[in-house]
């Protein structure tokens, strides 16, 4: 079964390419006009993936991915003319996944949707560790069978690509992970490490699992190489 990508971006000629593109590699694509209209049809529909403008008629792209965040950890990338480091941070800090600025290669968008859903909907198939493992740091415990991270016994609530970076640090307690190492993990048909990204979901982690996310424990900042994972302290 196709996955499902809904785009939603008032320009209609620029929704229309990439459905073609997406159309010609297999993806069943949903079209919206505007975030208002984008809500309607993801409460009538299973999407898989999210491709948002920000600016938008009736409601914005912030507050669709915001309003989106509330009850699904789907992919979302954002696609936008604005391409301020600020605009990335906070559509990043929001909730997104990627952000890529327009003008744009349509092949590349595509390949990046294909990354985003094999990471996301192919996390648990590579066969490293049994359905019995449970990886245990501190009194964070993720459960690869049920792709859940529960910290003392309460269920942490993390996007796949957050989800991705915390276990692939929580495998290797101490080692320091560059940004560009970290990138990888969540996209590796792209070997320009995007700095921002990494660090605005590095900090959304923090938030998630640090009791103050100012002073963190478990993530520790290795000043200009990257980060490390340390359960040492906790």
């Amino acid at each position: 079964m196709p996955y499902k990508i809904m785009i939603a971006e008032d320009d209609a000629d620029i929704a229309e390419l990439i459905s073609l593109y997406l159309e010609n590699d297999d993806f069943q694509v949903v079209l919206a006009q505007n975030g208002k209209e984008a809500l309607e049809l993801f409460e009538k529909m299973d999407i898989d993936l999210l491709i948002v403008d920000l600016m938008m008629p009736e409601l914005n792209g912030y507050e669709t991915i915001r309003k989106i965040r509330e009850v699904s950890k789907i992919p979302i990338l954002i696609l936008s003319a604005k391409s301020m480091n600020q605009d990335k941070v906070l559509g990043l800090g929001i909730g997104a996944d990627m952000y890529m600025t327009k003008p744009f290669d349509a092949l590349e968008l595509v390949a990046q949707v294909k990354a985003m859903i094999r990471r996301s909907y192919h996390f648990s198939t590579s066969g490293q560790e049994p359905s019995s493992f449970f990886l245990k740091r501190g009194d964070l415990v993720y459960d690869p069978e049920k792709m859940c991270l529960k910290k003392a016994g309460k269920e942490i609530s993390l996007t796949a690509y957050e989800l991705k970076l915390l276990v692939a640090m929580m495998k290797a307690p101490g080692r320091v992970f560059t940004k560009l190492q970290l990138y990888q993990v969540i996209s590796r048909d792209f070997c320009q490490a995007d700095e921002d990204t990494i660090m605005v979901h590095i900090s959304r982690i923090r938030s998630k699992i640090e009791e103050d996310p100012s002073k963190p424990k478990y993530i520790k900042t290795v000043r200009g190489l990257g980060y490390r994972f340390d359960d040492e302290d906790v």
